[in-house]
């Protein structure tokens, strides 16, 4: 090249304004898109985590529903060792019910034993009302069978007898 001659760059090719137009929604729509997509990937992780830890928390619901009329039978047996006085046995079981409770607790299963509270509907089965002079209504005057929780959602209601309101 020669002095005389200068150096140009070729002038950008003209977009109509019609095609920009067109070209800017196209960009817009596909970065809407991916703002969609991760949002909705976002939000899948937090639902499969959630469902990771449901899972994790209620999984042994079904081995604790099973369970329960093991303690319950074990319990039963206690008390009848206690009124027929076999020290040895009642002992026995007495271990076998430690173990068996330190097992719940270790699991997430809580006791409800409702005597002496308030009637609650949402915990408590109520298997008849009785008249108790003295006791407030509504109030839980006999637990039958007690119920349990496992990591706060009921497995079994606890089956009560209610005081019965006056009149």
């Amino acid at each position: 090249m020669n002095e005389d001659q200068t150096e140009t760059a070729s002038p950008a090719p003209e977009v109509p304004d019609a095609e920009l137009d067109a070209l800017r929604r196209e960009a817009e729509e596909q970065r809407d898109r991916a703002l969609r997509v991760a949002a909705e990937l976002d939000n899948f992780r937090k639902r499969s985590a959630r469902e990771v830890d449901a899972a994790r928390k209620f999984g042994a619901e079904r081995i604790a529903q099973a369970i329960l009329p093991v303690r319950d039978s074990l319990e039963a047996g206690s008390v009848a060792a206690e009124k027929a006085g076999e020290s040895a046995l009642l002992d026995g079981l007495r271990a076998t019910l430690r173990l068996l409770d330190e097992a719940f607790s270790a699991n997430g299963i809580r006791e409800i034993n409702p005597a002496g509270e308030t009637f609650d509907p949402n915990k408590h089965e109520a298997l008849s009302l009785l008249p108790a002079p003295g006791v407030a209504p509504n109030t839980v005057i006999e637990v039958v069978q007690k119920g349990y929780e496992l990591n706060e959602r009921l497995l079994r209601a606890a089956k009560v007898i209610v005081a019965r309101g006056e009149g």
